[in-house]
């Protein structure tokens, strides 16, 4: 299967955002995507974008994306966080996963980071054993704590 890796434009958002609902709703989610294509154009092609984006292309169609942005470790230093990893479910299979996987580590390694970090729901066996094969650490003893919008409002109402 030929395909292109290249860094997303602006124009690829309305795609971006389509395989976005598509894991959303592979993780049972499907109405939990708030975020829109303005949003994603806004956020990832501003001043200081606030994501940066990786895209597969087959035939002239984007079938897989990469996003990715910065965190900082108290302990590390610079840390890549992969936000997502998305191939679109008629082309898992392809290596369009594997080819994603690869231009974030060398994005990661090129700027110097100390450590490439992601999460994977514990029931996605196929993709914990697929970055266990990339030589990843499964951290299974981490838990992983949210405090969404609601919590946000509801925590500072008790300040």
């Amino acid at each position: 299967m030929d395909f292109t890796i290249r860094r997303a434009e602006k124009k690829d958002m309305l795609h971006v955002h389509k395989l976005i609902k598509q894991l959303a709703e592979f993780e049972k989610e499907g109405d939990a995507v708030e975020i829109t294509v303005n949003d994603l154009e806004n956020d990832g092609f501003r001043k200081n974008p606030q994501f940066e984006c990786f895209v597969a292309e087959t035939n002239n169609q984007i079938e897989g994306i990469a996003l990715v942005y910065f965190r900082y470790s108290t302990w590390k230093g610079k840390v890549l966080h992969l936000e997502d990893l998305i191939v679109n479910k008629a082309m898992r299979g392809t290596g369009i996963g594997t080819a994603l996987l690869d231009e974030v580590i060398k994005y990661g390694n090129d700027i110097g980071v100390k450590r490439i970090n992601w999460e994977v729901l514990d029931w996605n066996e196929p993709a914990i054993t697929f970055y266990e094969k990339k030589g990843a650490h499964v951290k299974r003893d981490w838990n992983v704590v949210h405090l969404n919008e609601q919590g946000i409002k509801d925590y500072i109402s008790k300040l």
